[in-house]
């Protein structure tokens, strides 16, 4: 995975604007990322690097990365820290050339690359890079998440495929009833892959989904950090409400993967990290959790109309959802 990142760096001719919520690679990975990256700049390639830094909110889930910011400073291009204000800087993506994206849930750590599950996409075109150099230029102009995210989702016809770009924390909650809105209006099947679900449009219309056992539903969370969500619900109130519609749909054919708990002393990072939404020949999927903190984070999602890659990504979460157990509520 860091060869393949790298030889989409080293692509660059022009420009690379770099968006990574985290940035940890050791000593075998490193120069395959970083290389290419400071040999793009020696060459007159325009780099930017934007990372997420200083939440001070309390514990997500999962916790905020620290970012190796020596590694970043190594790279002798401009970087700035984003501050989580009031949420995180969740990015994952690269903007090259004004032509290219590289954008998903993976993020660019050792962990990323080798023990979880996550979904890329890259997109070839003009239109769809420049919705990500506006959102990008949003991030590099302002000190504060929340100033961030209004790049209008505007469709975009990439070789005859419509795809439409979504960045929050400007359209978060329109974001979340565009996703609700597409599996209420799925006739065959809904796959979903999220380590969480608490996003209120989306969790309700599952949880009605589920009942009426209308549509063919399943897909994978981070059982792990669900049960954490619940815990968190239960001790606080505001939040309860949705505890039942949460229990209904973990109750549906969803595997879990017991990930390994989050350590303040550090520990391995496995979660279920691949985000992406099925709903019959739609597919939604970048680095947004279907989480009400998803909805205030900056975070991109590309929205495709494309039965072909439905049918593939319908077929990769069945195949994550096979490696792990049922969901249980006691995981």
């Amino acid at each position: 995975m860091a060869a393949e990142l790298g030889a989409f760096l080293a692509g660059a001719r022009m420009s690379l604007d770099i968006a990574a919520y985290d940035f940890h690679l050791g000593p075998e990975t490193a120069p395959a990322v970083c290389d290419p990256i400071r040999a793009a700049a020696a060459r007159g390639v325009a780099v930017r690097f934007a990372y997420n830094v200083d939440h001070r909110n309390p514990i997500p889930v999962p916790p905020p990365p620290e970012p190796d910011a020596l590694l970043i400073a190594s790279l002798g291009v401009p970087a700035k820290a984003i501050a989580g204000v009031p949420d995180l800087m969740h990015h994952k993506y690269v903007v090259r050339d004004g032509e290219s994206v590289l954008t998903g849930s993976t993020n660019w750590t050792d962990d990323s690359f080798a023990r979880q599950e996550n979904v890329i996409a890259v997109v070839e075109s003009e239109a769809l890079a420049r919705a990500y150099t506006l959102n990008f230029g949003e991030l590099w102009a302002h000190d504060l998440v929340e100033e961030t995210g209004f790049v209008d989702p505007r469709p975009v016809d990439v070789r005859g495929t419509q795809v439409r770009t979504w960045f929050t924390p400007g359209f978060g909650d329109a974001l979340s009833h565009r996703i609700a809105k597409a599996i209420d209006r799925a006739r065959r099947r809904v796959r979903i892959c999220s380590p969480v679900i608490s996003a209120a449009p989306i969790l309700a219309t599952l949880a009605q989904l589920v009942s009426e056992r209308k549509v063919d539903f399943a897909g994978c969370v981070d059982a792990t950090q669900a049960a954490d969500v619940l815990r968190q619900w239960h001790a606080n109130g505001t939040a309860a409400w949705k505890i039942p519609l949460l229990e209904r749909v973990l109750a549906a054919p969803l595997s879990g993967k017991v990930s390994t708990p989050w350590r303040p002393d550090g520990s391995v990072h496995d979660f279920m990290h691949a985000k992406v939404t099925v709903a019959d020949d739609v597919v939604f999927t970048g680095s947004f959790n279907l989480s009400r903190s998803g909805e205030r984070n900056a975070e991109n999602v590309l929205e495709i109309h494309d039965p072909a890659l439905a049918e593939q990504l319908a077929g990769y979460i069945d195949g994550v959802r096979g490696r792990y157990p049922p969901m249980s509520l006691a995981a």
